[in-house]
Parts: C-alpha cells; structure tokens; sequence
C-alpha cells in the first residue's frame, strides 16, 4: 500500500521532478518537494495543490546539507513521517575539458553528485523509521560517456555507482534504492524549451508513472538500477 505515505523529491519545481510530484499525487502521496528559489516554489506549489492539497513546497539547495536537514524537518512536522525520497536536483553544463571551468567542475558535482549525498544523509534515520525507498534519478550518460560531457558524465557515473553501493549499505535495515537512467527527456534542461518536437521523448509524466510503478513493486523485489530510454529516438 503506497496511500497515505510521504515522498520527497528534490529539484521538484519543473521536468522531472514536476512529473513525479503530479503523478505521485495523484496516487494518494502526501509529496513535500525542494528548490532554489523562493518564488518558483511558492508558484509550483499552489500548482500542485489541483492534483491533492497535501502539499509542501520547500526551499532548499541540495549543495547544503544544512539545507536538506531542514527540508527534512519541516517534512515531519507537517506529515508526521517520510517514506519514499527521490533525489532528483540535478544540472548540466557542456563544454570541452579545456574550455570547462574549475566553477562549472564544481557546480556539477557538488549538485549532481554531493547533493544526492546530501540528501541521503539528511532523511537516511527517517527512511529506517519508514523501511523506506531512496530513488535516485542519474541519466544513461552515468553508463555512456560522449563529447563535452565530462563533468555531466563524471557527476551521473558517480551518481549509479553511489546508489549502488548504498543499496548494499541501507537493505539491512529494509531500505530499497534504486537509480533510474533515463535518456532524453522532454524538459527545459540544458536549455531546451518543450514542445511537438520533443514528443518522441520521455515525457515527465512517464517518470512519474515509472517511479509510482517501483514503488507498489513487491517488496521481496529490488529493481536496483534500471535504464529508461524512448522507444524510437528522434521519431
């Protein structure tokens, strides 16, 4: 049974996360999401509330770890637990490595990559109170590296092979992870602004659909990292 238990999503504003959110609402979660900035939060919020009231949006940035302890704070005060949390805040910058600054280094990882840590390590006591899941969302570029990707790349490999590895250290307590890859989705990421063109994409809902879909699994199963691509790319 997945009704009446509380998810937190980071990076929960737009894309993604947004498609998580909605359909995990939909589905009778209480979801408390994170971002940056103040005024997209509020918005996004008020947004999601057609979908269920139970709501909370939180500003956070998943490099503070204070930030993250704070946002997990807030989430049991308002709905008294925390089951499922999907580290999801993540951004791209592409450039050649000897055009790439030491900034942009540092900007990726310590949100790519810190962050998903951050987040971990803010609700991991939570999520043993729970036996709760930790999903974190990398991107096929975690297993396939290409041109002005070193950075991203470097991030989203760190990305699969932290879940991994926490999944060893967390199931003792009863705590699945999972690290979703997905290929190209139809967001405003790197720039990108959606529409007709992008159809043939991963649409935000279909994340949600497929994170909903882990979590009602049985839980004797573990689908511990799993790559999630279109069908047809450039269709």
């Amino acid at each position: 049974m997945i009704e009446n238990k509380v998810a937190y999503i980071t990076g929960g504003t737009k894309g993604i996360g947004f498609g998580i959110a909605k359909i995990l609402l939909e589905n009778g979660i209480s979801v408390a999401f994170s971002g940056r900035k103040k005024e997209d939060v509020e918005k996004v919020e008020n947004d999601l509330k057609q979908y269920s009231q139970n709501v909370l949006g939180l500003v956070s940035d998943v490099k503070s770890l204070e930030n993250e302890a704070n946002a997990v704070k807030s989430i049991i005060e308002k709905f008294g637990r925390l089951d499922f949390v999907i580290a999801n805040a993540g951004l791209g910058i592409f450039k050649p490595v000897d055009e790439l600054s030491s900034e942009e280094w540092k900007d990726m990882i310590d949100t790519n990559l810190t962050g998903v840590f951050h987040t971990l390590k803010a609700s991991v006591e939570e999520l043993k109170k729970t036996e709760g899941y930790y999903i974190t969302i990398s991107s096929l570029a975690g297993a396939n590296f290409f041109e002005n990707g070193t950075g991203y790349n470097a991030s989203k490999f760190g990305v699969v092979g932290f879940t991994q590895a926490a999944m060893i250290d967390l199931r003792k307590y009863n705590i699945k992870s999972t690290v979703i890859m997905p290929g190209s989705v139809a967001t405003n990421f790197n720039g990108n602004i959606p529409s007709e063109k992008d159809a043939w994409k991963i649409q935000p809902d279909d994340m949600g659909n497929l994170v909903l879909d882990i979590l009602k699994m049985n839980p004797r199963v573990l689908p511990s990292k799993i790559e999630f691509r279109a069908t047809k790319p450039n269709a």
